[in-house]
């Protein structure tokens, strides 16, 4: 007999885990997931950082809403982040800091004398930046695995090795088929799936956004000095770098968006290369050894907004993507609003600043 379920989710990473967390407590949720494991690739490839400004003042407010509930349950750690900037860099400072005026966001305009305070080692020529002091490390594992536990709790079915194969729409709801040849039916079918969002809506018959994968490398070095543990996240204003202190390593990206199919996405050499360079024009640390490398996919609508709604063609088909790198940070709030929208429930107060039409799939043509 084929089992049915007021929802059916494509995808448990972050965004389809909170997301069917949310919804267990009021509808029947079927979670379907193509590898052995929840997690696998963005999720579980994180830089793992809740920053306030990061992604754009669009997405501050998801940023901001999600906090207090990822403070209580004890997923941030404060680090504190600082974009910084050389001579050269003075106006896009000066923008930065207007770009999130009035966004809520706490920032903070430095000189050289305190960059080189709270970076030991930071080269002359950086001599400008914003600090962000609510800048935290978040524990993604535990937060993923919070969401887990808490799908499963309220009775939410987990399938995993479970790929979408087949979708088609009709009066009695979605048929669902995967490559393993289970079949179910949902009344609602929701788009989790991360870099495969096109695929599956291409499954589905439902017209693609263009939401693109974009590559991601990060990898984790050896320096001497090594990092202080309480130094800030550091940032490029200028968006070529970051890197931040990890258990006495440093973890380093070049801040890369470079266009991928959707894939299980392997680090690229050039690209740790460029990351160690840009650092050693930054700081006078040695680089002494590259003992990992990884990469992820980020996700990206044409205008780099999240898409979280029902889909203007299909109204039974529900898109939760497009999460960038912002994804892990703004989970909260973002899996509270898509399952308001869902469920057709009121917003409340972590999602009553949010403006939900500037997420919505119908803002394309």
């Amino acid at each position: 007999m084929v089992k049915h379920y007021d929802i059916a989710i494509i995808g448990c990473g972050m965004a389809g885990a909170s997301l069917a967390a949310e919804l267990a407590p009021h509808a029947s949720v079927l979670v379907l997931e193509a590898e052995d494991q929840p997690g696998y690739h963005a999720t579980g490839r994180s830089a793992a950082f809740w920053e306030e400004c990061y992604g754009g003042p669009q997405i501050v407010p998801l940023t901001l809403a999600s906090g207090p509930y990822l403070r209580e349950h004890g997923f941030l750690m404060p680090r504190g982040a600082l974009y910084i900037g050389r001579d050269q860099d003075a106006a896009a400072l000066g923008n930065f800091m207007d770009r999130f005026a009035g966004s809520g966001a706490t920032i903070e305009r430095l000189g050289a004398d305190a960059l080189a305070q709270r970076v030991p080692g930071l080269l002359p020529e950086w001599t400008g930046g914003v600090w962000q002091p609510a800048c935290s490390d978040i524990d993604v594992a535990a937060l993923h695995a919070h969401y887990l536990a808490a799908m499963r709790k309220n009775g939410a079915d987990l399938e995993t090795r479970a790929r979408l194969a087949s979708a088609s729409h009709g009066e009695a709801g979605w048929a669902l088929a995967t490559e393993a040849e289970s079949e179910f039916t949902a009344a609602t079918l929701v788009n989790a799936a991360g870099a495969w969002a096109d695929t599956i809506a291409k499954i589905a018959a439902v017209p693609p956004i263009g939401i693109e994968p974009k590559r991601r490398t990060v990898a984790q070095v050896r320096t001497d000095p090594a990092p202080p543990n309480d130094l800030p996240l550091i940032l490029d204003v200028s968006g070529k770098f970051y890197f931040k202190p990890e258990n006495g390593r440093l973890w380093l990206s070049p801040h890369d968006e470079e266009p991928s199919a959707p894939c299980d996405a392997a680090p690229d050499e050039l690209s740790v290369a460029t990351a160690i360079e840009r650092l050693q024009q930054t700081v006078d640390w040695r680089v002494e050894q590259v003992e990992h490398k990884w990469a992820g996919l980020r996700s990206f609508a044409p205008d780099r907004l999240p898409v979280y709604g029902f889909d203007r063609h299909v109204p039974e088909f529900f898109w939760f993507a497009g999460q960038g790198g912002f994804g892990i940070q703004t989970a909260p709030a973002a899996a509270r609003l898509g399952a308001q929208i869902i469920l057709g429930l009121p917003q409340d107060a972590m999602t009553q600043s949010l403006d939900r039409a500037i997420y919505s799939p119908t803002r394309f043509g």
